[in-house]
Order: structure tokens, then sequence, then C-alpha cells
């Protein structure tokens, strides 16, 4: 049976430490699709790890028209809520018999209250401010939620036992949510097999 445990303090290797992938969106135009850390200023052409982000994954779209801009990937998709994951941005690390790899879930939007991803956090009312952890479509009792509020500052949050998050709203702009838990077992990553998984799961949405 996989082992899933939650996950404070992400051991990884520096060149991914900290980083996330996340999804952005202004109204019906295209998603633009970062990685980097969401909560520092994003430098002048993207993070310097941005060029690993080659083949995210858009739920639910075939072969959707993606183009490399400055720092992030815009996706022509079509209107709604937009859902990404990659577990190619990073190979494989650590010795034979405890590789690690991570697998990242992006979703942009507060319109869809279900899931679609392994490990997503979704809203429990369209466009509200209360939302849900949830992995395979169970929720994540006790949580560490961590939001990053339009002025990028960093607020921990932790769900209740049924998953529930109340998201502080207060100014307008960007909020994002970010959780982590890892999962022990014989498991896979585009880069080959591993023995610990990372699942990193971002949610973005707008305030008007």
């Amino acid at each position: 049976m996989r082992g899933w445990a939650m996950v404070i303090a992400l051991v990884i290797p520096a060149a991914a430490s900290g980083h996330e992938i996340w999804v952005e969106r202004d109204g019906i135009g295209p998603a633009r699709i970062y990685l980097g850390e969401p909560a520092e200023a994003m430098p002048a052409g993207g993070d310097p790890e941005f060029a690993k982000l080659t083949a995210p994954r858009i739920v639910g779209q075939v072969s959707p028209r993606l183009s490399r801009r400055s720092g992030y990937i815009e996706a022509a998709v079509p209107p709604g809520d937009v859902r990404v994951t990659d577990d190619a941005v990073f190979q494989p690390w650590g010795e034979p018999g405890a590789k690690e790899g991570v697998v990242y879930y992006a979703r942009a939007g507060r319109r869809e209250t279900g899931t679609r991803m392994a490990y997503e956090i979704a809203p429990l009312a369209a466009g509200g401010d209360r939302f849900a952890l949830r992995r395979n479509g169970t929720p994540v009792g006790g949580a560490k939620v961590t939001l990053v509020t339009p002025e990028r500052q960093s607020v921990e949050l932790t769900a209740a036992q049924d998953g529930t998050i109340t998201v502080p709203v207060g100014v307008k702009g960007r909020y994002l949510l970010s959780a982590a838990q890892a999962e022990t077992g014989r498991l896979r990553v585009a880069g080959g097999p591993v023995d610990k998984l990372h699942h990193i799961a971002t949610t973005t949405f707008m305030v008007r």
C-alpha cells in the first residue's frame, strides 16, 4: 500500500527548493503557466529554472496551443478553470533505493467545485472564499496550506478535519494557495522510478 505523509519542509535539491508551478488567467484570455517562487518578485525573463518547464499537460485539453514567452508559457484554452500537471520538470534525485521526484498540480480559477487532479485545492462554492484540499477526491484534514497574498505576504493556514480552509480575502489582486504531501512506495515520474514522490498543488484566483 502506498503511504502518504504531510510535508511541511520539502527536502529537495537546491534547484527545486521553493519552486512551484502556478497558473494565472485574466478573464477568458489565455492562461499563463509559471515556474518559480510565487512569493518572490519574478526576475526579468523568468525564473532561472524556467527552461525546465517544457511540456506542462493541460487537463482535459488535447494538443492545446502553447507559446513560450518571457518567463511563462501561454496556453490558448477555452473559458473556465484551468488545470495543469507536470512530473517532468526536475529529474529524480538521491541515491539508488532512495530516489525522489516531484509532480506539480496547478489550477487557476474558482468557478468549478469539483476536482480533476490527484491532488487539488478546490472551492466549496463557485467564487467563494472557502476551499478544500483533496487527494484523489478525499478531503485532507489538518493539512498545512500556504496563502500568498497580492502583496506577496505568506500566511500559513491549517485545514479543518474535513479538509476545509477559509481564505482571508482583502485587497484586490492575485491570491495563491499551495500545499504539499509526500508519497512513498514504488512510484514513477517521467524521468524514471522513484521511492518518494513529492506532490505540490497550487490554486490561484483573482479578486477584482
